[in-house]
C-alpha cells in the first residue's frame, strides 16, 4: 500500500493528473459507438476523484 500524500501541492497535483486523465478519456470516446459500459466507468472515474478529493480535505481538516 502507498503513502498517503498530505502535502496540499502533491494532493492538488495528484488531483489535477486524474482529472486529465478523466478528460483524456471523454475526449476519447466516439458518441455514435459509446456503450453503457463505457459510460459507467466515466461514472466511476468521476466518483474515484470526488471520494479522493474527500478524502484530501478531511485530511487536512485533521
Amino acid at each position: 500500500m502507498s503513502k498517503p500524500i498530505t502535502n496540499k501541492e502533491q494532493q492538488v497535483t495528484y488531483l489535477k493528473e486524474r482529472l486529465e486523465i478523466f478528460l483524456d478519456v471523454l475526449d476519447a470516446i466516439d458518441p455514435e459507438t459509446t456503450e453503457l459500459e463505457d459510460i459507467d466507468r466515466l461514472i466511476q472515474m468521476m466518483d474515484d476523484l470526488e471520494f479522493k478529493m474527500e478524502q484530501f480535505q478531511s485530511r487536512d481538516e485533521s
